[in-house]
């Protein structure tokens, strides 16, 4: 039968094409953990300009986004956008393990910008990274205003993108993250920024959390070798 239908097709001409909602299979497999897991809120921090939150309403997600940015200036772009949307909140600091005040790091391309100090592989192998200038900024912990953003229906995606910052975001979140049924962050193969836990250290604090590891998707590579030095891993509630 499959012969027969492949000899209709090269003597009519037509050719079977799989429509492709999603530009890469990582998205596709993203978006269907999602519907898996009933998906519909995602708190962004580490929200830059609003990359992560534009890239997930165009490929379809209608749930609330509720964004974190520190920087003043990744912060007012990323305030003009979300206004533009009813369900796109934006708050003007980071999350962490404390609510307090401190110090980042401004890099030259604005998201590699970080609390932690940057190693030298990650500037040998990003040169726009490099830190110019620095910024007092808030932090808050995630437990002190996780009722403020929370309700009974919701399945929260907690997206964490504050390079090498992630444990202390989760250490601020102990007491939320039985209610958090999926977290997706940025993990290091290798270290870009000091003190951070690299790719197996995280696994195992979030498996040691009640998450387990469902996928992995390809991040920051190093141009010149060809070496992956980043993943995004995309972790669920047991």
């Amino acid at each position: 039968m499959i012969e027969l239908i492949k000899k209709i097709i090269s003597i009519t001409g037509f050719q079977v094409r799989r429509i492709q909602k999603y530009p890469t299979t990582d998205l596709e497999r993203r978006f269907k953990l999602f519907e898996t897991f009933g998906i519909n809120k995602i708190i962004d921090v580490g929200a830059n300009v609003g990359q992560y939150a534009l890239l997930v309403k165009e490929l379809g997600f209608s749930g609330q986004i509720i964004s974190f940015e520190p920087l003043s200036s990744a912060f007012s772009a990323l305030k003009e956008v979300s206004d533009k949307h009813n369900n796109w909140q934006a708050h003007n600091y980071a999350l962490g393990n404390e609510n307090t005040e401190t110090v980042i790091n401004i890099s030259e391309n604005s998201f590699s910008s970080s609390i932690l100090n940057m190693l030298p592989q990650h500037l040998k192998s990003a040169p726009a990274s490099t830190f110019i200038d620095t910024e007092k900024i808030q932090i808050r912990t995630l437990d002190s205003i996780f009722d403020t953003l929370h309700t009974a229906s919701d399945k929260i995606l907690l997206k964490i993108d504050t390079q090498g910052f992630e444990k202390k975001v989760l250490e601020g979140a102990g007491n939320s993250l039985h209610k958090i049924t999926g977290i997706q962050l940025e993990m290091s193969i290798v270290p870009l920024y000091k003190s951070e836990l690299i790719l197996e250290e995280m696994i195992t604090y979030l498996k040691n959390s009640g998450f387990t590891l469902y996928s992995l998707e390809n991040g920051f590579y190093d141009q010149k070798n060809g070496q992956l030095l980043q993943v995004d891993g995309l972790f669920f509630r047991n």
